[in-house]
């Protein structure tokens, strides 16, 4: 006798696991929730939806109870292609996304063409910007060609590594001195796969946003999650419904699947719009920084890659020192100190910029993610910034963009770098003129001149950014950044992170994997 027999009334030890193929996003999201108000299987559920009824259920689970959790169940895939490095960077910056964007190691970025905003009747910028771009990817092209030949020089192929993987390897590091070149305006393409919740806030976001490009990104995305998608398997479709049209019993039924047009989220991102609260509140701090560091110079800790800032204050004065942090381009030792000498009434005022524009359904904004035990001020090229962008298990306040903080020169430590190639001093003219152009256009009268600026900044310009984290993600960060096998821009920032932690917190840092940033390493064996 089978032990099924033994089992009481209503027991059922046949768990069923089931791969689900085909549903459309917001139709598969409808019947998920279902589970918490049926007590249908998944596909007696998918068997009696239609994309219409799942429509009317997330109008109104969704829209009018707020459940958003329905919409973090409905995964979407994008492609973006063609789109600045700039609006790549504003994009991305969710803490739920997962997606893969270009790499300027293992591709030209000469072949990938760049973003040209609307001058108006400035022509004068916009021959500046023209020029500017066109002398950035020159001296792109030229340092690459130099930086690998200079690396055949110095590196000998060892006789059991295959010429093409010696080639590449040497080609990906001059790729990855070359970066520093590349302006925000470098095209680039990506593609991400994200929850319909995430999307609505990514949508609303980017619509908020100062630079149009970044505003048309938000409207092209919310308007192909509701419009039509693409089907890669369209052309096998079409044949399979011929064949049945072909057969007169089902030719009503394949001229239906012929019009059926796949709208990934026609319901769940059709509302997001620009959010008031996340635009006025910008803009409130962004004074409220200017009347608190009128005249104050922003002063650079002693180690200026990496600020391990302790924690001294309270939590309502971590609060307003991130608020703003957020809204100036000092750094965050620096505001801490002086926020904390403020009157308790003065810092509750800086706190309330940040939250008497919350509307209803707004979640507070990011900088309101306080309470980490580790707080890392980073000052690094823009190049390194997108590599240490990835790590989404930080609250990341990242301060605008801009030329103050000057620029990088890649040192990788290697055989060969810029001043090896002989092309330092036409890097530094390249950099440094770029930086000129930018402040030129950005002081014109082009329309949205001081945003059009901003593409003129090459990877190599510095930008500062806030990661606030646990020791578990320090502790991960310091060793996978600093292997071998990385960029030596966020290398040094990883090595310099472990550092920082062993200063202050000895006893842990020595359970921490780091590599040596300051020691040579096999440049085939990465």
């Amino acid at each position: 006798m089978s032990s099924e027999s033994f089992l009481p009334a209503g027991a059922h030890n046949q768990t069923d696991v089931y791969a689900v193929h085909g549903a459309d996003p917001e139709v598969l999201a409808y019947a998920m929730a279902k589970y918490s108000r049926s007590a249908l299987s998944m596909r007696e559920s998918l068997t009696e939806i239609s994309a219409q009824r799942a429509e009317q259920f997330l109008n109104t689970f969704y829209f009018q109870y707020g459940h958003r959790s329905i919409a973090d169940l409905a995964h979407i895939a994008f492609a973006v292609e063609r789109l600045s490095l700039l609006a790549a960077i504003v994009l991305v910056d969710e803490q739920r996304w997962d997606g893969q964007e270009r790499s300027t190691r293992y591709q030209n970025f000469q072949k990938s063409g760049w973003y040209f905003p609307d001058f108006g009747t400035d022509s004068a910028s916009a021959r500046l910007y023209i020029d500017t771009i066109e002398n950035l990817f020159a001296t792109y092209q030229h340092t690459t060609a130099a930086v690998h030949e200079a690396l055949r020089q110095r590196v000998t192929r060892p006789e059991s590594m295959k010429p093409e993987a010696y080639d590449r390897t040497l080609k990906a590091r001059a790729f990855d001195v070359a970066r520093y070149l590349l302006p925000l305006a470098t095209n680039t393409s990506l593609g991400q796969i994200v929850n319909a919740r995430t999307l609505e806030t990514q949508v609303s976001r980017l619509l908020s946003h100062p630079v149009a490009e970044v505003r048309d990104l938000g409207k092209n995305l919310r308007d192909a999650a509701t419009g039509p998608a693409w089907n890669v398997n369209a052309k096998s479709s079409t044949e399979f419904i011929a064949k049945l049209a072909a057969q007169p019993e089902l030719a009503a039924e394949a001229a239906a699947l012929l019009a059926r047009e796949v709208r990934t989220a026609p319901t769940l991102v059709k509302y997001a719009e620009a959010n008031p609260y996340l635009i006025q509140t910008r803009r409130e701090l962004e004074q409220a920084a200017r009347e608190l560091l009128p005249e104050i110079p922003s002063k650079t800790p002693p180690h200026a890659v990496v600020d391990l800032v302790e924690r001294t204050e309270t939590l309502e004065v971590e609060l307003a020192s991130t608020l703003i942090y957020w809204g100036s381009d000092h750094p965050y030792r620096q505001v801490r100190d002086i926020v904390s000498q403020l009157p308790a009434a003065r810092i509750a005022e800086i706190i309330e910029i940040g939250l008497k524009h919350r509307g209803k359904h707004d979640e507070a904004l990011r900088v309101f993610h306080a309470g980490a035990a580790l707080r890392f001020d980073i000052l690094m090229d823009i190049g390194g910034f997108r590599d240490m962008h990835r790590h989404r298990r930080v609250t990341q306040i990242k301060q605008g963009f801009t030329a103050k903080h000057g620029y990088e020169t890649p040192h990788s430590g290697d055989i060969a770098g810029l001043e090896e190639a002989g092309v330092l001093p036409e890097y530094r003219v390249a950099i440094e003129s770029a930086h000129a152009a930018s402040a030129k256009i950005a002081a014109g009268s082009a329309p949205g001149a001081a945003m059009s600026a901003l593409y003129l900044l090459p990877l190599a310009t510095r930008v500062r950014c806030l990661f606030k984290m646990d020791f578990a993600e320090a502790q991960y960060i310091s060793e996978l950044r600093s292997a071998p096998a990385g960029h030596f821009s966020y290398r040094n920032v990883a090595w310099e992170m472990y550092l920082a932690l062993q200063r202050q917190h000895p006893s842990l840092a020595k359970y921490i994997r780091a590599t040596d940033f300051s020691q040579p390493i096999d440049l085939l064996q990465r």
